[in-house]
């Protein structure tokens, strides 16, 4: 068969070589493989190894085909379906030999590490790959944590202008909800990445939706002429099913996150679970408390800031 060859250093095209359908010796039969020198000109070479069954059927082939047998040719290294080299066969080679010829020392090395590499049962295909050093992902965070206080003091000037003396409520719950949060992290020993932090903001924006659900529904009780108790209570009574819904439904995908993802996604399950259990807590029952702390205050018909 006709496979294509990579291209020596200072050629484009490495062009194509025919070689034998069946391999002489396959990647599981070569031990190892290693880069090193001639003894006599320290020339860079290839020294490589192969296991005992291979090394009698390596001889065997070598001595038929070396350049002073009656069938000279050169011998063909394959790694996915493309020719490496393809050097001549200057002696019988059984269990051991060495790969002569052109080699720098760079190059002998990228080749005992591909002949150490065919030994693998699966071949390798990276998709990507990163490096990030330390300073780097210490700046990462820090912006992350940046990012997370400016979007935590923009919700929490919003919910002031926006809903007056109950924005106050809905801070407090959104603080304490931070607060639990953290808490939960610390003693389960979950550890603060950048996903987690993504979590972190995702759990603030939760909250602030259930408190604009249950402000909402405050209003229009008030609005359709109810004392401020009555539309405290239905506020809450009505907003509480459709909270519960959104935050269910919310924990069951950051279970399945949790569980079936691994590394950043994990983690970012992980945060977002404790949050919307957190949220579930403050943006129902603390904010209720706060709410019938502030009425218990005030005179009968008086207005609730709202």
């Amino acid at each position: 068969m006709i496979l294509p060859s990579k291209p020596r250093r200072g050629e484009q095209d490495g062009g194509f070589i025919i070689v034998s359908r069946v391999p002489v010796v396959g990647g599981t039969d070569i031990r190892s493989a290693d880069p090193g020198n001639k003894s006599d000109t320290n020339e860079p070479i290839v020294n490589f190894y192969l296991t005992a069954a291979a090394g009698k059927k390596f001889g065997a082939f070598t001595a038929a085909h070396s350049k002073d047998s009656a069938d000279p040719s050169n011998l063909a290294i394959v790694l996915d379906n493309k020719v490496i080299t393809a050097p001549s066969i200057n002696s019988q080679i059984n269990d051991s030999g060495i790969i002569e010829g052109g080699f720098t020392e760079e190059s002998a090395k990228d080749l005992a590490m591909l002949l150490r590499s065919g030994a693998l049962p699966a071949s390798l295909h990276y998709l990507t790959e990163r490096t990030v050093g330390p300073s780097l992902g210490a700046d990462s965070i820090r912006a992350g944590v940046k990012a997370a206080i400016a979007g935590m003091a923009a919700v929490l000037i919003f919910m002031l202008v926006y809903y007056r003396g109950a924005g106050v409520n809905a801070d407090l719950a959104l603080i304490l909800n931070l607060v639990i949060l953290l808490g939960f992290m610390g003693f389960f020993g979950a550890v603060l990445t950048l996903p987690g932090i993504a979590g972190v903001i995702l759990t603030v924006g939760m909250g602030v939706d259930s408190n604009v659900l249950i402000f909402e529904r405050i209003r229009e009780e008030l609005r359709s002429g109810k004392a401020s108790a009555a539309a405290v209570d239905q506020g809450f009574d009505r907003a509480w099913t459709t909270i519960l819904d959104t935050h269910v439904t919310t924990i069951v995908s950051a279970l399945i996150l949790f569980f079936v993802g691994t590394g950043p996604v994990s983690g970012f399950g992980l945060t977002l679970i404790f949050g919307l259990l957190a949220n579930l807590f403050t943006a129902v029952f603390v904010s209720r408390v706060i709410f019938d702390a502030v009425l218990s205050r005030k005179g009968r018909g008086e207005a609730l800031s709202i």
